[in-house]
């Protein structure tokens, strides 16, 4: 009997793996027919038709394919702008096309160069006398600056479209902290590099506010200026100067208040809109479906016009998001992944040089600086290198341009930030509070330390701040190796400060205003190539396939030659990050104690405490870290799991 019941549980298990597999498989077919449909559409006559579905961005996130699909969690739509330029200009002498709409209703966002970019590729094609029509619903400041280079603007009845101008309030957290007892130590250089201000102010310094005043000013400028020249008759001043009045004057109604001030062309459904593009560029003959008109997707333009690979390749490689270190992204920049496309482009016989694409705040300074010196490989090759800033390129992401030979940014370019900064909190007096303290023996000044519930010792706190200053040092340095500039002269523009493209160019900071294209052109004119005799290769690491991403799962991970590479992204490796590291282990420590004692032990245990601090470290659970936190702000009085989680994660 008990042999029957063993091979009835074989069974069972063979066939649980093998519904197992099926599924796996089924699901990787359906990933592989849906990611496959692009490119086997074919281009109609009619219009093209682009979804700004979600926010614009430089480079898409890898968004984890069947694993989070099988989660449950969604991700908001990205679309990356390089796509939608391409596909405008591909529209301008592609006789199929007659007409383009531009579905905003999704709209979620774009950084102010992505916007202008887009803008100026409009332009073109309006002026190859094809008409653009854009539908919306709410357009704010980036969605109003697009869709006011289109020939007629629609927005729904309950929408509208305004320009709340940049700028806001942020939250400061130093009152919070002295209530909970938690104390942020606070390691900087830049009198500008508020970036930490919250932690330990209770509002704007009057540096940052003056700092940040000039700067959203410009940016400002450069929104009112660009929809001012796309219609030169809204009434962009008497709309942002008293827009309750605007409102009221228009019977509280948005969207007659924005086409009264000749932001919005019509208003409307999206059939409305439909039926409008359908006059212009055709009817869909296979749908009934009210507005319907004949088009075609961006993804089955694009795939219908492919890029050019004739000659030499100009390798252009992106850095996106946050720099972290390890092998993050697409959508964040990876220090170790983007270091590896650098290297194996500049090994590449067919690669006459390199532009680095950058949009970026910045990030662990490991990560930027494992860019650069990628960077500073391919240049001792002989190869030139250029840097393109998008929106954004500071801090750490104007570390990674040091090396270029040539940097081009746009006015509403931001950048700068030369500074450097870290925090690590301790709540020894919140602790105390509750009759916690500490005790112990210390070999050196440094053992134990950083402490998480004793605090930091002020040998160590020091340490940090030399540990910034020298950081920040060399940060002076490389940029005055590559501005040709002393180090004292770039102190005098740096201390954190903010620039945009204007200002940063006039300063020497950037060599020229242009985008994308500029930098590749640049590049092949330095690398002596004739015009048509190059193309720009659009290096990135490949997205997983479903198969290969689970069999990481089983793995581990990818084998590489090099261990950094194959590091957490979240695992730091300079000095400071070390030390909060360690500060986390010491967590960890404290609620293994808890749980040996409240729920773990029993009855009685045989175990050295004098062990403890020479074992290696526990790995925190992400539970028990939660709740600790948690029970740290109820010493405080207040809920702070939020604050505490910002606050171990705020270095940039």
């Amino acid at each position: 009997m008990a042999l029957v019941s063993r091979l009835w549980k074989v069974l069972v298990g063979i066939k649980d793996a093998l519904a197992l597999a099926l599924l796996l498989l089924f699901f990787a077919g359906l990933y592989g027919v849906l990611t496959a449909r692009a490119g086997g559409q074919r281009v109609r006559d009619g219009a093209l038709l682009i979804n700004l579905d979600g926010a614009v961005v430089e480079e898409p996130s890898d968004r984890g394919g069947l694993a989070q699909a099988l989660s449950g969690v969604g991700a908001s739509g990205e679309v990356r702008e390089r796509d939608v330029v391409r596909a405008l200009d591909a529209a301008v002498a592609d006789s199929r096309i007659k007409a383009v709409a531009i579905d905003m209703s999704g709209f979620a966002g774009a950084g102010l160069v992505h916007c202008e970019e887009i803008g100026a590729a409009i332009d073109r094609v309006r002026a190859a006398h094809k008409p653009v029509l854009v539908y919306g619903f709410v357009l704010e400041d980036a969605g109003t600056l697009i869709a006011s280079h289109a020939s007629e603007v629609w927005v729904d009845p309950l929408g509208g479209a305004l320009l709340p101008g940049p700028g806001g309030y942020r939250m400061y957290y130093a009152g919070l902290l002295d209530r909970l007892k938690i104390t942020a130590h606070i390691f900087r250089v830049g009198t500008y590099k508020d970036y930490v201000e919250p932690y330990f102010r209770q509002d704007q310094s009057p540096a940052s506010k003056a700092a940040s005043g000039e700067l959203y000013g410009a940016i400002w400028a450069e929104i009112r200026a660009d929809v001012q020249a796309a219609r030169p008759h809204a009434q962009v001043a008497a709309m942002t100067g008293d827009p309750v009045g605007w409102l009221h004057a228009h019977g509280d109604d948005a969207a007659e208040a924005a086409k009264a001030a000749g932001l919005v062309d019509r208003i409307g459904t999206r059939a409305d809109w439909g039926a409008r593009v359908a006059v212009l560029a055709g009817t869909d003959t296979d749908s009934q479906r009210p507005g319907a008109f004949a088009h075609t997707g961006m993804a089955a333009f694009l795939a219908d016009h492919a890029e050019p690979t004739d000659g030499k390749a100009i390798a252009v490689v992106t850095v996106a998001g946050d720099i972290v270190d390890g092998k993050a992204g697409p959508g964040t920049a990876g220090g170790t992944r983007i270091a590896r496309l650098i290297d194996d482009a500049a090994v590449r016989s067919d690669v006459a040089g390199i532009v680095l694409r950058v949009d970026s705040p910045g990030g662990s300074l490991t990560g930027a600086e494992a860019i650069r010196a990628a960077l500073v490989r391919a240049k001792a090759r002989g190869l030139p290198i250029a840097v393109s800033m998008a929106n954004l390129a500071a801090s750490g992401g104007y570390w990674v341009a040091t090396p270029a030979g040539r940097i081009f940014a746009e006015p509403g370019t931001i950048t700068g930030s030369i500074g450097v900064f870290a925090v690590i909190p301790s709540f020894e007096k919140a602790l105390a509070a509750w009759g916690v303290t500490g005790d112990g023996v210390r070999t050196t000044p440094l053992s134990g330390q950083p402490d998480v519930f004793t605090g930091l010792t002020p040998e160590i706190s020091a340490m940090l701040q030399d540990e910034i200053n020298g950081s920040y040092a060399r940060f002076l340095s490389i940029v005055g190796e590559s501005r040709h500039r002393t180090p004292a002269q770039i102190d005098a523009i740096a201390q954190g400060r903010v620039w945009d493209g204007r200002r940063a160019k006039a300063l020497g900071l950037v060599d020229a205003f242009g985008g994308l294209a500029d930098a590749e052109g640049w590049v092949a004119a330095q690398a002596h190539l004739g015009n048509g005799a190059w193309h720009a290769d659009f290096v990135a690491t490949p997205q997983k396939t479903v198969l290969q991403r689970l069999a990481a799962l089983g793995n581990g991970g990818d084998e590489d030659d090099d261990a950094a590479a194959n590091a957490d992204a979240a695992v730091p490796r300079d000095w400071a990050g070390v030390v909060a590291l360690r500060q986390r282990e010491g967590l960890a420590r404290v609620l293994g104690d808890a749980q040996a004692v409240l729920g773990g032990g029993g009855g009685a245990q045989a175990a050295c405490l004098e062990c403890l601090p020479l074992m290696p470290p526990r790995a925190i659970d992400p539970g028990m870290a939660g709740r600790a936190a948690g029970l740290l702000a109820a010493a405080g009085g207040g809920q702070a799991q939020g604050l505490l989680a910002a606050l171990w994660s705020a270095r940039r």
